[in-house]
């Protein structure tokens, strides 16, 4: 299995100031779901920020989020170590199929894949 991309996700009640903010670090809006707006760098797009006032359909915002090109293989790999599974491997209707584990120090990694 191969990482695509690692991202850190910013928990906001200020969405739009927080867009701001980023932009002037030279980050652009390339996705807007309304309660989650990822920025990407304008000279290289991998380098991504992404800001949430909440998660629609899991029950914690997570703290970072990493993009592998086989998300059942990561999934398969967490649950055989015994892995804090947060949110179960699902599709999700915005094109991903993601689920959500927890590190040794508590930090929630959203692990997904673009379908």
């Amino acid at each position: 299995m191969s990482v695509r991309r690692v991202m850190p996700d910013i928990r906001s009640d200020a969405m739009e100031e927080s867009r701001d903010f980023y932009g002037l670090l030279g980050f652009e809006e390339v996705m807007n779901q309304g309660w989650v707006v990822t920025l990407a760098s304008t000279s290289n797009p991998t380098a991504q920020v992404t800001l949430m006032s909440h998660d629609r359909s899991a029950p914690v915002v997570p703290d970072m989020s990493v993009e592998v090109d086989d998300v059942d293989a990561v999934h398969a790999a967490m649950r055989e170590s015994g892995a804090d599974i947060v949110h179960p491997l699902q599709d999700e209707e915005w094109g991903v199929r993601r689920f959500f584990v927890r590190d040794p120090n508590g930090t929630v990694v959203n692990v997904l894949s673009h379908r």
